[in-house]
C-alpha cells in the first residue's frame, strides 16, 4: 500500500510539473496580432514549424518517459526475482535483456517518427 501510494505522489508529481511548463510555455507559444505577419501563408509556415516542434517533442517525451518507467519496472521485477530464485538467474537475466532491447526498440522508433514528423510533413 505505501509503494502505491508513493506511486501516486510521483505522478501527481509529474503532471503538476508538466501542467506548470505547460502553463509557463504558453505566452512564447502565443502569438499577438501586431507581431503577426500580415501574409496568411507566412504566418502557416510559422504555426506549423511550431506545431510540429511541439509534437515532436511531446512525442518523443512520452516515449522517453514511458521506456523508463518500463525498464525501471522489469528491472525490479527481475532482481526480486532473482533474489527469490538464485538458480533461475540466467534465465531470469537473458529474459530481461531481451525485453529491455524491444522496449529500446520501441523508444527508437518514436525518435524515427519524430524525425520525420519533423523533416518530410
Amino acid at each position: 500500500m505505501k509503494k502505491l501510494n508513493k506511486h501516486r505522489k510521483l505522478i501527481c508529481a509529474l503532471a503538476l510539473a508538466l501542467l506548470a511548463m505547460t502553463l509557463l510555455a504558453m505566452p512564447a507559444l502565443a502569438a499577438s496580432e501586431e507581431t503577426a505577419p500580415a501574409q496568411g501563408e507566412a504566418q502557416s509556415a510559422g504555426s506549423d514549424l511550431g506545431l510540429k516542434a511541439l509534437a515532436a517533442g511531446i512525442a518523443v517525451g512520452i516515449a522517453a518517459a514511458g521506456g523508463a518507467v518500463g525498464m525501471g519496472l522489469a528491472t525490479a521485477k527481475s532482481t526480486e526475482s532473482i533474489s527469490r530464485q538464485p538458480e533461475a538467474e540466467n534465465k531470469i537475466r537473458t529474459t530481461l535483456m531481451l525485453g529491455l532491447v524491444f522496449i529500446e526498440t520501441a523508444i527508437i522508433y518514436a525518435l524515427l517518427v519524430v524525425i520525420l514528423i519533423i523533416f518530410v510533413l
